[in-house]
């Protein structure tokens, strides 16, 4: 400590003992932990801070162990077996040092967790930081509210496990599928299990920002009313296996002309390389090479091969173009932008289009852009 501060000594703690008032006695416990958790402390003043913390953790007066508690809830200051202490107290005083305390081992927060009431369950789910271990215990034995806390906490490290425990526990609960629904990173088996038990509102939310398996995302684009659609162009876009996914849609018989040109027109390049892959029946290298690098009649041999319907071949011809046009201007070639703009220049050139396939990209088109493409669009 510096000059200037006096050394913590049994002086300070008998000071604070001497009072026979509770108030005056937790006044001066939170004053004295303040100063404490400020100070630039010695090894022989951390002794002594210590002691004198573990006779307040003992003190009569509930008011002089909350003053502890919550004036010390974040420090590590506090020893692990003060703090052990405190969290066995009554719940005006447990509750925040559960909550926030660093000075728990993942041990002791397991150990809360299985014989500790809802609400400390509850505490230990929402702390700034929940490990592994500790949310697999919680998901598998914690009451409902715990396990929506710990769902909503970006902050806790939940294993694809632990989620599925999860909603397999409490997967009727409202609250807790739209948490986990919400989480950034979702495993794709945890999202195809949401998408049955989510709210509209949920589900639009789990369709447009996580992948789903080709074989559900197909399900889901086939319901009308009952289920809110997917758009198979968008699950294209975030599918983590291409090949896979053109394979599984081919399989269901939804690979087809209309779909391709939609994604096409979207600037999904990747999805129509490996659609024509998929129905002509050669690598996506090859498919590539003819599109891209096989002068103007490689595009026409891969599109009769794949056994698309010739009266559609300009506008397939104009979104290629399109694309590449694109591309040789230095745009950048992703997201919803490039998206948008590939989509007004390739309506733009009139392409013959059927009906049902112009309606969608013009409902495309119409649909307003994401508040961070609208600015950019704006600049």
């Amino acid at each position: 400590m510096t000059a200037s501060r006096a050394r913590l000594t049994d002086l300070d703690l008998h000071r604070l003992i001497k009072s026979g008032d509770d108030d005056e006695r937790a006044t001066a416990a939170h004053k004295l932990c303040r100063a404490m958790d400020r100070a630039d402390l010695s090894d022989m003043d951390r002794a002594a801070a210590e002691k004198i913390l573990r006779v307040l953790a003992g003190d009569v007066a509930e008011m002089v162990r909350r003053a502890l508690a919550v004036t010390l809830k974040s420090s590590d200051l506090v020893p692990r077996d003060v703090a052990r202490r405190l969290a066995r107290d009554v719940d005006s005083v447990a509750m925040p040092m559960i909550a926030f305390s660093p000075a728990f081992t993942d041990e002791d927060l397991i150990e809360i967790v299985r014989s500790g009431s809802s609400s400390r369950q509850t505490a230990v789910a929402g702390r700034p930081k929940v490990s592994r271990d500790v949310a697999d215990v919680i998901a598998a034995e914690a009451g409902e509210l715990a396990v929506r806390t710990l769902a909503a906490n970006d902050n806790a490290d939940l294993s694809e496990s632990a989620m599925g425990r999860a909603v397999q526990r409490f997967g009727t609960s409202r609250e807790l599928v739209a948490a986990l629904a919400y989480r950034p990173v979702l495993p794709m088996a945890i999202t195809e299990k949401l998408i049955g038990l989510a709210s509209e509102a949920v589900r639009d939310h789990l369709v447009s920002r996580h992948a789903l398996a080709p074989e559900v995302a197909i399900q889901l684009a086939q319901f009308t009313r009952e289920r809110a659609t997917v758009d198979l162009i968008d699950q294209a876009g975030a599918a983590p296996d291409m090949a896979n996914f053109v394979a599984t849609l081919n399989a269901r018989k939804a690979l087809n002309a209309s779909l391709l040109l939609r994604g096409l027109a979207r600037g999904q390049m990747a999805f129509f390389e490996h659609g024509l892959s998929e129905l002509a029946g050669v690598s996506h290298e090859r498919a590539w090479l003819m599109v891209h690098d096989a002068g103007p009649l490689g595009l026409r041999a891969i599109y009769d091969r794949a056994g698309l319907p010739p009266r559609l071949f300009q506008a397939f011809r104009a979104g290629v173009d399109t694309w590449r046009s694109m591309q040789s201007e230095g745009a950048d070639m992703t997201g919803d932008r490039f998206q948008q703009r590939m989509l007004e220049r390739f309506l733009t050139q009139r392409p013959h289009t059927p009906r049902e396939d112009m309606a969608y990209l013009l409902e495309r088109l119409d649909r307003t852009p994401e508040p961070e493409v609208a600015a950019a669009n704006a600049a």
